[in-house]
């Protein structure tokens, strides 16, 4: 194994690396923390000329998006020394060396990173973090690292007996009143993956200033070896570390039954009615079962995907979003005539579905027809019980992204309640339940009852009813500041079994609100660029956009064009929005589409919404509105291929 700390790059691969790249692994090669195992890993990697490999390693600091810190935990190429001594699933013994990599070296900083700032930012609070994991390699060696480096700060961690979903992160840092909780996921992403997700101590993901202060530190940490050490030799007595007992679960799982509004027609046609659950090898499996059983629906897990499983053998990509992630559960379902089907993703906080149309014929309902649904449902729910009156309505809300459909803020203005939009990523969802609390100046609302803290609400500040967004997350209160696919599954169970006492299927329950409001549609169209000349490419198509925006799509013109990186917008309670890349293109006819990068995935993405009057025969309606967005889609991706060059 090398001992030298110094390293000097061959003629060839000062050509081939990228400058930041070759800054890194000298950054690296020279750092004490790094191990033997690290430079070997490098050494290896260099002496097979994998250039492409090192820069999509180094080519950068792994940084913070929408949904926090994500990358690669296992490389394209495995070196020796990270695949070790053979792991269980087949799993390599160590996770890849790397800046831009996810790996016991960028935890510990990440972590330390996040410890600083709470130090800043509480001087003399004695300090407590939750730290949480979904079922993926390495998360559960991550979270014990992640307590270990917190305790070398003073801080103490609390952790979870086992894999807990991200929902109940968000949950118990505010429960146990921690000032910061940590999720270990990278959601539905690829397997090779893992990442962190930052809470601040209201539950939600970290935004301004936090997520800046955090980063800060990790550059200051990352780019001196001296940081570090300096600030561990000012703590006098470490932390410690406590298991969270099996009440926590318990009273999460109270607090997501409080959502249920119609429990009289959950008994009148539970009988009648039947699920099929896949947790996806996840989280959802901890929370799901008992919720349903507590409520007596009929359901049946899929057993293949029952258990956590690091790899997700059984699926191309663990992410509800995706017709092949719920090919089992669907078979399942044929098998045993169930109704619905129910997906969740790794870390338990988005959820896919399957219906039966009029014709008894499974469909995928896309995440704007799931909220959408949802968000119609509580809303007239609410209503119908008095719960929202003429008298206190304009203090209830829904929020979405500006990404998420139109028909949400329609069905909105229809009821009486309010819409608020915001940027793309739960956080700021988070955000805006936070500024509510704020202004209730309530000391326990936390602990209050769902009947009470909605009573609260709906007097003194915004209630809010339902929160989503088109990526198949959603919410129904703000006793969680993320979204909660084990609160989804629940709630759209409901929602299955009002429409089925209505002796309808949620397939017309939908087309009904398209009668009422008008057929909405969309299509999301993504572009994979990865790497670090993934990353290039990504940027140059976003300023081409920009500095090149199109004049027209499919005959109709370009008639106003927001730019959220430059443009100043405030969302409907008057609040700045802050400064995104994102470009919203307005055609004539009212249709729209919007162009941003992925916060967490090397993608670029494109949402493409249209509407139509839902007057005459819905059916072809739906087809020519569809047939329309693919066709933009069509266009859109070879005036792509001419800016990519």
């Amino acid at each position: 194994m090398p001992t030298s700390t110094s390293l000097t790059f061959t003629a060839e691969a000062k050509t081939k690396l990228l400058p930041s790249t070759q800054q890194n692994i000298l950054r690296v090669y020279a750092d004490p923390a790094a191990t033997d195992l690290d430079r070997a890993s490098i050494d290896e990697l260099l002496a097979s000329q994998a250039w492409t490999e090192l820069d999509d390693r180094f080519f950068r600091d792994i940084a913070f998006g929408t949904g926090g810190m994500r990358g690669r935990t296992i490389g394209k190429i495995v070196t020796k020394g990270e695949a070790g001594k053979p792991e269980p699933l087949g799993r390599p013994e160590l996770p890849g060396t790397g800046t831009n990599m996810l790996n016991y070296g960028n935890v510990h900083r990440a972590v330390s990173a996040l410890g600083a700032y709470l130090i800043e930012g509480y001087p003399g609070e004695k300090l407590s973090v939750v730290i949480a994991h979904d079922t993926r390699f390495f998360s559960e060696e991550f979270s014990q690292a992640a307590a270990k480096s917190l305790n070398a700060l003073g801080i103490d961690a609390f952790l979870f007996p086992e894999d807990r979903s991200t929902p109940q992160l968000s949950f118990t840092t505010r429960v146990v009143a921690a000032h910061a909780g940590i999720m270990i996921t990278a959601s539905h992403n690829p397997p090779h993956d893992n990442g962190m997700k930052f809470y601040s101590r209201d539950g939600g993901q970290m935004v301004e200033p936090h997520a800046s202060g955090v980063t800060k530190h990790f550059a200051k940490i990352s780019a001196d070896p001296a940081v570090l050490p300096a600030l561990l030799a000012t703590i006098k007595t470490p932390g410690k570390t406590t298991v969270l007992e099996a009440e926590m679960d318990v009273i999460y799982r109270d607090a997501v039954g409080g959502l249920v509004l119609e429990q009289e027609a959950i008994l009148e046609v539970r009988e009648k009615i039947k699920f099929v659950y896949t947790p996806l090898h996840g989280t959802g499996i901890r929370a799901i079962p008992a919720l349903l059983d507590q409520y007596g629906f009929r359901y049946s897990v899929v057993p293949h995907q029952s258990t956590g499983d690091g790899r997700f053998p059984t699926v191309k990509s663990p992410n509800p979003e995706n017709a092949e992630a719920l090919e089992l559960a669907i078979k399942q379902a044929e098998v045993e005539k169930a109704d619905v089907v129910l997906a969740t993703d790794p870390d338990a906080d988005r959820m896919g579905v399957a219906v039966r149309d009029a014709s008894g014929k499974m469909i995928l309902l896309t995440g704007n027809m799931i909220g959408s649904i949802l968000a119609y449902y509580r809303i007239s729910r609410m209503i119908a019980q008095g719960i929202l009156t003429e008298g206190n309505k304009a203090n209830a809300v829904i929020i979405k992204t500006f990404v998420t459909t139109d028909l949400q803020k329609k069905i909105a203005e229809h009821f009486g309640v309010g819409c608020i939009n915001t940027l793309t990523g739960f956080k700021y969802i988070g955000e805006k339940m936070h500024d509510y609390e704020l202004a209730l100046q309530h000391p326990d609302l936390a602990t209050l009852p769902p009947a009470e803290r909605r009573t609260v609400s709906l007097t003194h500040s915004r209630f809010v009813i339902f929160a989503g967004e088109e990526s198949y997350g959603y919410t129904g209160g703000d006793y969680v500041r993320d979204k909660d696919a084990n609160a989804a599954v629940l709630m759209f169970s409901e929602v299955a079994a009002w429409a089925k006492s209505k002796g309808k299927t949620l397939a017309e329950y939908l087309d009904d609100i398209y009668r009422e409001m008008g057929f909405y549609t969309e299509r999301l169209g993504t572009l994979t660029f990865e790497g670090a000349q993934g990353a290039q490419q990504i940027a140059k198509l976003l300023a081409s956009f920009r500095e090149q925006p199109p004049k027209s799509y499919q005959g109709k013109t370009v008639s106003s064009v927001e730019d959220f990186g430059k443009q100043d917008f405030t969302d409907a309670d008057g609040k700045k929005i802050p400064k995104e890349t994102m470009l919203m293109f307005h055609l004539d006819d009212g249709s729209r589409m919007a162009v941003r990068g992925s916060g967490t995935e090397p993608k670029i993405k494109f949402y493409f919404f249209t509407r139509a009057d839902a007057t005459g025969d819905l059916a072809a309606i739906k087809t020519e509105r569809k047939a329309f967005l693919e066709s933009w889609w069509n266009e859109v991706q070879e005036d792509v291929k001419k800016r990519v060059g």
